[in-house]
């Protein structure tokens, strides 16, 4: 397979698929790169990590959303892109992906957040050294915000069907258990801020609030400020001042191309049915045409 043909499904793979991707190919870079550089992957994933203390956050104010796209091991990453693949395709089926990033982001801000916070508040967990690294967080938010927008949903597991509601409550309930004695009190933690925005986020937009709408925004101005400006295909035209009347149009100039009636076909299908409905040769055509 060659680099243009892994770009090109790389571009045209949703959302999930593109956070999958992203994840794992940090992992392998921090694995490998431990190896060939003889050291810990720690080390190299050091300044991406968010640290517990205020004053390191402040020096790497990234860490707050970089930390999540980091993992420890390979059980680690697993789990959390299996959930986020699982629970991400009923989020998709909703919503658009940028709704769906609104989500995923602002879950593993507020996981950490709620993780800088409890360390620095907690009696028990002051002055401890310990620093957040995972999608956990995030994964979370997910899973929570589509348990409680559509809590009657069921899933098939095994022999049983399940509804979304009750696996949100066990999932969250088995984070409060375990925080005491499960050694990763910092971790646990982070899960239940990316649950709780996840909720939050699901009944405010049940009630026609959408608290993500300036994330939205804000993702539009950043990919703005990064993305070239395309020149403009218009012309100036100067009307001649011996001519008063506009040439008449001719009847070829209304009637569309083959290729523009399978545009228009495309594009009403996606308006209908979302961009997953379209088939491999559909989302080719689309993918060259856009190029033309």
């Amino acid at each position: 397979m060659t680099a243009n043909n892994l770009s090109y499904q790389f571009k045209t793979a949703n959302v999930i698929i593109k956070l999958i991707v992203i994840n794992v190919a940090l992992f392998l870079f921090a694995t490998l790169g431990s190896w060939i550089f003889k050291t810990n992957s720690g080390a190299l994933m050091e300044w991406f990590v968010l640290p517990v203390d205020p004053g390191s956050l402040i020096v790497q104010p990234w860490s707050i959303l970089t930390y999540s796209f980091l993992h420890f091991d390979f059980w680690h990453i697993f789990w959390n892109m299996l959930v986020l693949y699982w629970f991400g395709q009923y989020v998709l089926n909703l919503f658009t992906e940028k709704r769906f990033l609104t989500i995923y982001l602002l879950g593993a801000i507020c996981g950490g957040l709620l993780f800088v916070l409890a360390y620095n508040v907690f009696p028990v967990l002051n002055n401890t050294l310990a620093y957040l690294i995972g999608a956990s967080a995030a994964v979370r938010a997910i899973m929570i915000f589509i348990a409680a927008y559509t809590p009657n949903s069921e899933v098939r597991i095994f022999m049983f069907n399940i509804k979304l509601w009750q696996i949100g409550v066990f999932v969250v309930l088995s984070d409060l258990i375990q925080i005491p004695t499960s050694g990763n009190a910092g971790g646990l933690i982070a899960h239940l801020g990316g649950a709780l925005f996840g909720y939050i986020y699901a009944i405010q937009l049940k009630k026609g609030n959408d608290i993500g709408s300036w994330f939205e925004k804000l993702m539009d101005g950043l990919s703005a400020m990064f993305t070239s400006k395309k020149k403009s295909p218009l012309k100036t035209v100067h009307r001649s001042k011996t001519h008063k009347r506009a040439p008449k149009k001719t009847a070829t100039s209304s009637v569309k191309t083959p290729n523009q009636k399978q545009i228009d076909a495309i594009l009403d299908k996606i308006s209908k049915s979302g961009y997953d409905s379209l088939t491999k040769e559909e989302k080719d055509f689309l993918f060259k045409a856009g190029k033309e």
